[in-house]
């Protein structure tokens, strides 16, 4: 067996969405360059019932060439080449997803679903529209769809590194917002780098000013959605960032009249 730790096995298999034999024949293939489905059974301890149908699946994700000759032996790919093919491959794989389920979105089915949750809304309390999102890619993909159905303003409060992840994140929904006539506002405290990729975006994004250090991280959609992010970015991993969610014109319109005041007080 080749001497691989475990780390490097557990990646190889999560990168390149390989099974544990497909990892194991992979490697002692690169280990010989060369070689036959039996000495790569011995090398990567794979048992010999599953070493061609490894092969095989090898082949076709494009990790290995086989080669015509007696005994038939087998070329490992060079991994560089390995990365580009499988690049090609999620690249294409994604696209084919996106159309199934663009498609899907203008379906009957989408079609009564959204009608289902329309009427259902209908029958909430208005104590009742709020929630708590977990995870900064959730909340992400939250603020996303608040910023997609935004009609009159978006307001944005966020943190040094927030500012940077956030316009890489919605640079596009706030260049389509702002052609929407949608008045975009953005408070953050923006450092060096902040400022380096504000000069390649400033024409996207709306109107900024430089807050304070510790700015709170909210969003406030048309004075009625209200999104706060509760921890602070610089101490949490993302997968346990945490927001809080409320949909109350009272309360957007209050806060939304305390962020213009800070505003106005901001060059």
């Amino acid at each position: 067996m080749i001497n691989t730790d475990q780390e490097t096995i557990d990646e190889l298999r999560n990168r390149f969405n390989l099974n544990l034999y497909e990892v194991k024949i992979w490697l002692a293939l690169l280990s010989k360059g060369v070689s036959t489905a039996g000495e790569l059974s011995d090398s990567g301890s794979v048992p010999r019932s599953r070493t061609y149908d490894v092969l095989e699946g090898l082949e076709k994700k494009g990790f290995v060439i086989m080669k015509l000759s007696k005994p038939i032996k087998y070329l490992a790919v060079n991994p560089l080449d390995v990365i580009e093919n499988h690049k090609k491959m999620l690249l294409e794989d994604a696209a084919s997803q996106v159309e199934k389920i663009d498609t899907f979105k203008n379906s009957g089915i989408i079609k009564e679903l959204n009608q289902l949750h329309n009427k259902g809304v209908k029958f909430i309390e208005p104590t009742e529209l709020s929630g708590i999102i977990k995870g900064r890619n959730n909340i992400y993909n939250y603020m996303n769809s608040l910023i997609k159905k935004a009609d009159k303003e978006i307001i944005i409060s966020t943190s040094v590194n927030g500012f940077i992840r956030k316009i890489k994140a919605f640079k596009d929904e706030l260049a389509s917002a702002r052609k929407r006539k949608v008045n975009v506002k953005i408070i953050a405290s923006v450092n060096d780098e902040g400022k380096r990729f504000l000069n390649e975006v400033k024409e996207d994004i709306g109107v900024l000013k430089n807050g304070q250090e510790d700015m709170s991280r909210f969003l406030i959609v048309d004075q009625e959605d209200v999104l706060f992010l509760l921890v602070n970015d610089e101490d949490v991993h993302p997968k346990y960032d945490v927001a809080l969610w409320v949909k109350s014109e009272v309360f957007g319109r209050s806060l939304n009249n305390m962020f213009n005041h800070m505003w106005e007080r901001l060059n």
